[in-house]
């Protein structure tokens, strides 16, 4: 893992050249480092982790396998996209794991946002230690840490992958893009030939909807925030927001507000809906949603999505407030 600080000097990567330069680069790191041995990688479709993905695959092809933990807190649709994405079209060494009563079962009535990172972080390196286990040759762990998360990874982000391995951890770490940005990530994405929508797509923290599950997570309110979330996306890909707007999610809290629904009283969830834009992460200013397209995604989620009654929005920049809720 790289854990010292990012000299000024280095190039940015901001074009097609300085970008296939970083991947010949790395390519040949990972493949003196690795070998003839095995790689793991933690594959949740989001860029960082894809990005890694489809530069050891051009390192070391079939050595490298993904793994894709379903842990109940993905994104309408996110699994079906990776196992299209990576097992199909990019024909990954590529294994699935549905854990998602497992993950769900321990963060029961749990509601510290830091130990609900810890449970989620530690059990997904339970998960990958038994698939690990169960094949020939696994020396090696990779990861797909970007030069924020070292950053921010002193109290900050302690959940993130490099606050929160267990000590006894038995692989090595392979973390070829620990010293790049974000938008540098994506143009070593688009030079590796990854698809458009997922270079592109947003990024989501490791511990998915459990953190903006706010408070104790209940499969029903789980839900909820699912789909709430699935048509702010939609709207947003509508209305050609999701080009402009660097993060945009719902959060729901664990409180509810009465309502009217059918011309009867209705207790409900708000759906808390955040919209920023950003370079680095490390700060981020609000983009401005028109008023009409928040009516409608106000109207959709209010009655589409059973147990949401009210959806309203935040408008805290970061700092004083950081992107996620929890």
């Amino acid at each position: 893992m790289a854990d010292i600080i990012r000299p000024e000097s280095m190039a940015r990567i901001t074009t097609p050249e300085l970008a296939e330069a970083f991947i010949a680069e790395q390519v040949a790191a990972v493949r003196e480092q690795v070998g003839d041995k095995k790689v793991l990688l933690a594959l949740s479709g989001g860029v960082d982790s894809s990005v890694v993905a489809a530069l050891l695959i051009k390192a070391i092809g079939k050595q490298l396998v993904c793994v894709h933990v379903n842990h109940g807190l993905m994104r309408k649709g996110e699994s079906e996209q990776v196992i299209e994405v990576f097992g199909k079209e990019l024909d990954a060494n590529l294994i699935y794991v549905d854990a998602t009563d497992r993950f769900l079962d321990l963060l029961a009535g749990e509601t510290d946002p830091e130990k609900k990172r810890k449970i989620i972080g530690n059990e997904f390196i339970k998960v990958f230690d038994e698939e690990a286990s169960k094949l020939e040759g696994i020396d090696f762990l990779a990861q797909g840490t970007i030069y924020p998360d070292i950053l921010e990874s002193h109290g900050v982000k302690a959940h993130h992958n490099v606050g929160g391995l267990p000590e006894d951890m038995k692989m090595e770490l392979v973390e070829p893009v620990a010293l790049l940005y974000k938008d540098e990530v994506r143009v070593v994405g688009d030079a590796l030939g990854l698809p458009h929508t997922m270079v592109y797509r947003q990024p989501f923290p490791g511990p998915g909807l459990g953190v903006r599950c706010l408070g104790a997570i209940t499969r029903d309110r789980l839900h909820a925030l699912r789909e709430a979330d699935a048509i702010l996306r939609e709207e947003f890909e509508n209305c050609g927001l999701a080009g402009k707007v660097w993060q945009y999610f719902v959060a729901v809290p664990d409180f509810k507000s009465v309502g009217v629904r059918d011309n009867k009283r209705y207790e409900g969830w708000p759906a808390i809906i955040r919209a920023v834009n950003t370079v680095d992460a490390m700060t981020a200013t609000i983009e401005e949603i028109p008023y009409a397209v928040l009516h409608k995604i106000t109207d959709r989620i209010t009655h589409e999505v059973e147990g949401i009654n009210r959806v309203v929005m935040d408008l805290t920049p970061k700092p004083i407030g950081t992107i996620e809720w929890e």
